[in-house]
């Protein structure tokens, strides 16, 4: 353990910068900030300061490169900045995460946001990393415990896969997040919580992700009062994380609140440094963008760990055609629908199942498990492009069997989907089997066995 403190200590001081480039405010437009001086040594991206006459230091990114001249876009408003104000160019842009990360809640830009103090890893990592080369990539892993048994069963996840979480707000997304945290088999959660509100950062930890969460977990925040830039960054920031882990060969959980957010910030960036916007508002840079973060996740190269990831998107009003729902649905390996109708009843996870798919399947199951599935799959499926019918009394028993057998199949199925306990793989199918077993005479049975119903 002294080893290892010293030469995060020597790590620590590595970054100290001896020398600075300093260059001095020509003008501010708006919110942007020219700077002169700058644009022989700095590049896209990089981090600078200025130091105003009054007030506290204000920092930046730089958008823009015009010769000498470079444009940089503050993390507040350039409220109290003056013409020949010195600016310097930070030497640090990446992240440098280490093992002592885990349990930790920390920013974008590695510093500890729980009030302990925090060391950098030895070695800087990009932010916007190349994803491992594909013909090198390994196939997607095993099954994964959950211990849900909507996720056990109907939709399965496994190992290296990238699953899309499509929620409004207010049906249970963090909750359903924070479940898979604290669940799901991995060596490590490393997770991001992009424009969260302020008070939400403790509650999650506290109450949601919990001390048994938390013990395994890399918190990496961004709350919604902090610029764009910022929040643009915790996502790539968190991912960069995952990869440490996921090189030392471990299965890293990832988990990203939210997709939407980080898009949005994007966006505000992007508009900024001159794209014009496309898609519904936003540049069209915004799809690479995101399908580059994802490629980043799943599985790795032979020797290295994977990256399993979860994606939540917010979805007003349950529109899933808006562009950023869209370009997930693409890029992932299945997604996962929240419906607020199903919450509003009750029952949690609100999983729209037919709305849903893993593309985990059939490959993630046995054959007898598959034959569940598609048997549960009917039942629900025929019972939902009923249910008005049968809930208006206007449906006779004995005019459809294949309905007769969803209609009382489906108070169990309903209460299985919501399950809230700790229910293994085994456990989950063998219940899901003894319910479709229950739905009816031997006459429905048969038509179970053999795959008619």
């Amino acid at each position: 353990m002294a080893a290892i403190d010293i030469a995060s200590i020597g790590a620590g001081l590595s970054y100290a910068q001896r020398v600075r480039d300093i260059g001095r405010v020509s003008s501010v437009e708006g919110n942007l900030v020219r700077v002169l001086g700058l644009g022989a040594v700095c590049r896209i991206g990089d981090l600078v300061r200025v130091w105003r006459r009054e007030g506290p230091v204000l920092t930046g990114e730089i958008i823009q490169l015009h010769g000498e001249e470079v444009t940089m876009l503050p993390d507040m408003p350039p409220d109290g900045v003056s013409i020949g104000d010195r600016v310097a160019l930070r030497s640090r842009t990446g992240i440098a995460p280490t093992d002592g990360w885990i349990g930790r809640i920390v920013d974008p830009f590695g510093q500890p946001l729980d009030g302990a103090p925090l060391l950098p890893g030895s070695e800087s990592r990009e932010l916007k990393a190349s994803p491992p080369p594909p013909a090198q990539r390994r196939g997607l892993g095993d099954r994964i415990e959950t211990g849900m048994t909507t996720f056990n069963t109907m939709l399965p996840v496994v190992r290296g896969q990238r699953l899309g979480l499509f929620a409004g707000s207010g049906v249970g997304k963090s909750s359903l997040m924070g479940r898979f945290a604290r669940q799901v088999q991995a060596d490590v959660a490393v997770i991001a919580l992009i424009g969260e509100r302020g008070r939400e950062l403790r509650e999650f930890v506290e109450n949601v992700l919990g001390k048994e969460g938390l013990a395994r977990s890399v918190v990496i925040a961004a709350t919604s009062d902090q610029s764009p830039l910022v929040r643009r960054r915790c996502a790539w920031a968190a991912m960069a994380v995952a990869e440490h882990f996921r090189d030392q060969g471990k299965h890293v959980l990832f988990l990203a609140d939210s997709i939407t957010r980080f898009a949005e910030a994007h966006r505000e960036v992007a508009v900024a440094a001159g794209e014009m916007p496309a898609l519904r508002g936003y540049p069209p840079s915004t799809s690479h963008m995101i399908m580059a973060l994802c490629e980043r996740a799943g599985p790795g190269r032979e020797g290295h760990g994977d990256i399993t990831a979860i994606f939540s998107v917010l979805v007003a009003g349950s529109d899933m055609d808006e562009p950023i729902a869209d370009i997930l649905r693409g890029v992932l390996d299945g997604h996962v629908v929240l419906d607020r109708q199903i919450a509003e009843r009750g029952r949690f996870p609100a999983v729209d199942l037919l709305r849903s798919v893993s593309r985990s399947l059939p490959a993630a199951a046995t054959d007898r498990e598959n034959a569940l599935i598609s048997q549960a799959r009917r039942l629900i499926g025929s019972y939902e492009q009923s249910a008005t019918m049968v809930r208006a009394g206007l449906y006779s028993e004995g005019s459809d069997p294949a309905l007769d057998l969803a209609i009382r199949a489906w108070p169990e199925l309903d209460e299985f989907l919501g399950e809230a306990g700790h229910v293994s793989v085994e456990t989950a199918f063998s219940r899901l089997g003894l319910i479709l077993r229950r739905a009816g005479s031997q006459g429905a049975s048969r038509m179970i066995s053999s795959g008619e119903v």
